[in-house]
């Protein structure tokens, strides 16, 4: 089980001691580390699936890792059904990114570095999702933010990119502080940090702490996985090379969030104010993200945008507990391979349009980059949730627990879930027709569209035939709920909407947006330069629902004021008290040392007149 870690870790190591050095070939041995692990992967797979679903679940321990008195933590690993998810996802389809990347990065001169940060990122997240305790969760979480940092400023010469580098790294500190805080109150409360012993635990801990173990976890969360309020990086994270983005998009970072919050479980079951609190931040940002991306005329931060929109959905799903765990897990793989298969179709446009991410500029490339068309409209068609692609069986099954949960808040929910997948479809349909349909706007341009090299398209078509048939493979027999169950509980199909209204309903809804979009953008000349006259909606839409302003406002202004509120504390009161004291030492010695002169008259003259006062007062006392 340790190589699958071990391997891609091993290839980073090399690439970056050995520098220079293996610049020719430096970047295929990332991508043979990254095949090495998804080959183990596979593996391990067959082993699992080889024995009873009751004997699965393997834990090795390698050492003991903090041995002290009160803390017992040992470095081990775990492979269950919920971590095999995840480790095929990671590795299958971050390999097949690693090959894309070869050819994407063919021009860069530091292709070779960029494959060392590229192999940390999967032995990081492999990491974060093998561990058999929060500690070492803890530990592959903090490498990939690190690495995220690394990729998304690749190119730090750009000062967008280094910005942008810096606020995805500040931000998930943050996030990662709840998950620090967390982990105090699991060793203050279990005295332990396993799975094992926390799961065990939970039941007897106070409804406070549970509680507050949850929420802490949340927020964990919510920076990961880009869920509101923490979510302001993620567009910004687009400035990193696109191979970048697809991985943080559909195998890495984003899904953190979605794992961890899964994988407790046992903790969100017994609090429900912290899972109905997932449910609303789920909510929030499915319907967030959708109205951004509508907005968008950069292709990947609209991409982007639909990200964090995806991910809602998950969020949510998980929120709604045992009804929802295993679809929240079956729409976070189908979307890990329609999501790659954008991202990377993208990437492709832009290497066939001299870096250009405006599809304002783009238009009539169906022609010109077939293959590329292609493998990204089966993506287009995965996410919008049209049968029989991979979207339509997640997506349907998490409106379907919505609407499932009953009673007014079940309806609100069931509500919003169908919004976000005509919001979907609209915006998705604009990205489709503004990049591949109508009258080419390049030709008066720099740009010469072309299609790109095998290399790059060949991972794209695989990824297409996952966005063609993941969905149906999770579904069929309700074998992902099956896989699922030793590690998230059984699901009992409660109350709701029959399955063919919602169904007929989000294909109604779906309709109407890919109408809506095709009559806004298909039947209308496209304008090369965005329009100022536009809705107040659309403005705040295009500055990501002002979530900056907000940030600036709310967290930056009330923090600098504490920081200064602080600093006039420390200056005035702490450093006040220590400096009188100081003072008031300095000065009594300055005046007491002036009764020593160093002359002999001074002393004799001291003590004549202290001998005479004590004369006088025995006279006194004799005379009375």
């Amino acid at each position: 089980m340790w190589l699958l870690i071990a391997l891609p870790l091993a290839g980073a190591i090399v690439l970056l001691l050995l520098g220079r050095r293996v610049d020719a070939w430096g970047h295929w041995l990332g991508v043979a580390a990254s095949f090495a692990s998804f080959g183990v992967a596979v593996g391990l797979f067959a082993d699992m699936v080889g024995r009873d679903a009751a004997d699965r679940a393997v834990v090795d321990t390698l050492f003991s890792w903090i041995p002290v008195a009160g803390l017992q933590v040992d470095f081990g690993l775990q492979l269950d059904q919920l971590s095999m998810c995840f480790v095929l996802l990671i590795t299958g389809v971050g390999s097949l990114i690693h090959l894309y990347a070869a050819g994407y990065m063919a021009d860069d001169p530091d292709r070779r570095r960029f494959f060392a940060y590229l192999n940390l990122f999967l032995s990081a997240m492999l990491l974060l999702v093998l561990a058999d305790n929060f500690l070492g969760l803890y530990v592959g979480w903090e490498g990939v933010g690190l690495a995220s940092y690394l990729l998304i400023g690749f190119w730090h010469h750009k000062p967008s990119a280094a910005t942008a580098a810096k606020k995805a790294f500040i931000v998930n500190r943050v996030g990662d502080t709840g998950l620090a805080i967390a982990l105090m109150i699991m060793f203050a409360t279990f005295g332990s940090v396993s799975y094992a012993e926390v799961f065990s635990g939970v039941g007897s801990a106070g409804e406070g702490t549970v509680t507050a173990l949850g929420l802490m976890l949340l927020v964990a969360a919510c920076g990961k996985s880009a869920q509101v309020p923490l979510q302001s990086w993620l567009g910004d994270a687009m400035e990193g090379p696109t191979p970048v983005s697809a991985l943080i998009h559909a195998a890495t970072m984003v899904t953190a969030g979605v794992y961890l919050i899964v994988r407790s479980n046992a903790v969100f079951d017994l609090a429900p104010v912290a899972r109905a609190a997932v449910v609303v931040v789920g909510a929030v940002t499915l319907l967030f993200g959708a109205v951004i991306g509508c907005a968008k005329d950069d292709i990947k931060k609209a991409l982007a945008a639909s990200t964090m929109s995806q991910i809602g959905y998950m969020i949510l799903a998980a929120g709604l507990g045992p009804a929802g765990y295993a679809f929240a897990i079956m729409h976070l793989l189908t979307h890990g391979f329609f999501k790659a298969g954008l991202f990377l179709g993208a990437g492709s446009v832009m290497h066939g349009m001299n870096d250009d991410v405006n599809m304002r500029r783009y238009g009539g490339l169906r022609k010109v980059m077939p293959v590329t068309f292609v493998t990204f409209g089966l993506g287009y068609l995965a996410i919008i949730g049209v049968p029989p692609f991979a979207g339509f069986f997640s997506k349907d099954k998490i409106i379907e627990v919505a609407f499932g949960a009953g009673g007014v808040a079940g309806v609100i929910l069931g509500v919003i879930t169908l919004l976000g997948a005509g919001l979907t479809a609209f915006y998705m349909t604009r990205v489709m027709v503004m990049t591949f349909f109508g009258a080419p706007r390049w030709a008066d341009g720099n740009e010469h569209p072309h299609e790109s090299p095998t290399v790059m398209t060949a991972p794209m078509v695989v990824i297409a035939l996952g966005s063609i048939g993941a969905g149906a493979l999770l579904a069929v027999g309700s074998s992902l709920q099956n896989w699922l169950e030793p590690v998230v509980g059984e699901h009992h199909a409660e109350g709701g909407l029959p399955v063919w209204v919602v169904t007929t309903m989000t294909l109604a809804v779906v309709a109407i947006g890919v109408g809506a979009a095709y009559r806004a953008y298909g039947t209308r000349d496209v304008p090369s330069v965005a329009p100022e006259d536009v809705s107040v909606l659309t403005t705040a839409a295009r500055r990501d629902l002002y979530g900056d302003t907000v940030n600036e406002k709310v967290v930056l202004t009330s923090g600098r004021w504490l920081v200064r509120v602080t600093a006039l504390l420390d200056r005035r009161v702490v450093d006040g008290v220590v400096t009188s004291v100081g003072t008031a030492v300095t000065g009594s010695s300055e005046r007491i040392r002036r009764l020593q002169t160093g002359f002999v008259r001074s002393y004799a003259l001291a003590m004549f007149a202290g001998a005479a006062a004590v004369l006088a007062v025995m006279m006194m006392v004799a005379v009375r």
